[in-house]
């Protein structure tokens, strides 16, 4: 999603179909979809604004076994630019960096009890903050500056250290997009939220977690050539149709 405050996104076995805004215009989301058609649903379960505070206690709502958590194939969780709001600036969405942490941690415990192991989930860190561009759009809100990229850069620190300490894969953006010292500000429309090109750079980055997992995964139905036009049955539900006389 490109609001990535508040991300959950699945990558699932074709069964049903279902962050807000990743499909959006030229989203991650989007991007991955294509990807994967024929292949997988991603399932949308974004909440824009959303912190991981409110996240933990709206998780089962969103996956639980009722769901067939059990064709679950990836998980991605995405926090951190909101619980990193400055706690004078913006106290309701502010949430302790120790807190932050403990979240991920029983998100994660809570996805396992559902059958989704932790080889299987993918913390990704806030991108970094470009204090400039964001200010400009605080204050044309008339509010002060409420979020630092230092501060969001201790988020990011906490989410690495608890997929580590979790066994869980995790996409860094925080450090990735500032690597070589180079002007991010390009990955960000407004200085917080994800640009086209940040969009890109994520998509980019989590299929290289996802391809090996799903890469294996068969193409769902037949190319449409491929079908018998006077028997579609056989090709498309694999049972033997009976000639018409």
């Amino acid at each position: 999603m490109v609001v990535f405050p508040f991300c959950f996104q699945i990558y699932q076995e074709a069964s049903y179909s279902a962050l807000q805004f990743s499909f959006q215009d030229k989203g991650w989301g989007a991007s991955l979809a294509n990807r994967l058609a024929r292949k997988c649903d991603v399932l949308n379960r974004g909440l824009s604004g959303y912190n991981t505070r409110w996240a933990k206690i709206v998780l089962p709502r969103l996956i639980h076994k009722d769901h067939n958590a059990g064709n679950i194939l990836a998980v991605t969780v995405f926090f951190g630019a909101n619980d990193s709001a400055l706690k004078d600036e913006n106290p309701s969405q502010h949430v302790p960096l120790e807190e932050y942490a403990d979240n991920l941690k029983s998100m994660i415990d809570y996805l396992n009890s559902v059958d989704i192991p932790k080889q299987d989930i993918i913390l990704v860190t806030p991108p970094p903050l470009h204090e400039a561009s964001w200010e400009k759009e605080c204050m044309a809100k008339g509010e002060k500056l409420n979020r630092l990229n230092s501060v969001t850069g201790e988020y990011a620190k906490a989410c690495v250290k608890v997929a580590e300490e979790c066994g869980t894969d995790v996409t860094d953006l925080w450090t990735l997009m500032q690597k070589g010292n180079q002007d991010f500000g390009c990955y960000l429309s407004d200085g917080l939220h994800l640009s086209e090109k940040g969009n890109t750079f994520l998509a980019n980055r989590l299929w290289t977690l996802l391809e090996k997992k799903l890469s294996a995964l068969p193409q769902l139905l037949p190319y449409w050539r491929d079908v018998d036009h006077l028997y579609p049955e056989a090709s498309l539900l694999g049972i033997p149709a009976t000639k018409k006389q």
